[in-house]
Parts: C-alpha cells; structure tokens; sequence
C-alpha cells in the first residue's frame, strides 16, 4: 500500500506528472514546448494545463511575439511546494519498500 501523506491527487495524472516535471527543469515553456515534450493533443494538455491552474500550481503568462499570441507557462510557489511534498512522498514509498 502506498502511504497518501504528501501525495496529492493533481499529480496522479501521468499528463499532470509530465507538465510539472518539465516546469521543475525548465523557468517557463510554451504551449507548443509542452505539447511536443509530452507527445500529446491540444486538448490533452489544455485540459491538464487548466486543472493545474484551478490549483494554482501554474501560472500563465501571455504576449505576443509579433503579430502572433504566445502563451507560457510556469509553476507557482504552491505548485513548487505541492510537486516537492510529492516527489518526497514517493521517495519515502520507494525507501521504505527497498528490500521487499
């Protein structure tokens, strides 16, 4: 069984899990950067970009380059606390069953 303390469930999504890995390594990526990165649809990620939003671990910046809109993408300070409490989480998990 895994231990839930720390593991929260905007991350259970391998998608979610994806975006916020990338945004861990990388200040800011753009639309296009993540759907590339992550080998998925528009609608894939729009949707997973908009339920990490509504948890405020992303945030959204958006300009223009050109004429052309560019909308990137970065994780929140809540975002950054909630990913490390996950990762620690499932690090715990993997020490704690080393040897079974």
């Amino acid at each position: 069984m895994i231990p839930t303390e720390g593991l929260h469930k905007a991350f259970e999504s391998r998608v979610r899990l994806g975006i916020m890995s990338a945004l861990a390594v990388n200040d800011m990526l753009d639309f296009n950067s993540l759907k590339d990165y992550l080998d998925i649809t528009d609608g894939n990620l729009a949707s997973h970009i908009k339920a990490l939003e509504k948890e405020k671990f992303i945030g959204v910046e958006k300009s223009f380059i050109g004429k052309k809109p560019n909308t990137r993408y970065f994780m929140t300070s809540a975002g950054k606390r909630a990913f490390k409490s996950h990762l620690d989480a499932l690090e715990k998990f993997l020490e704690s069953n080393r040897g079974h």
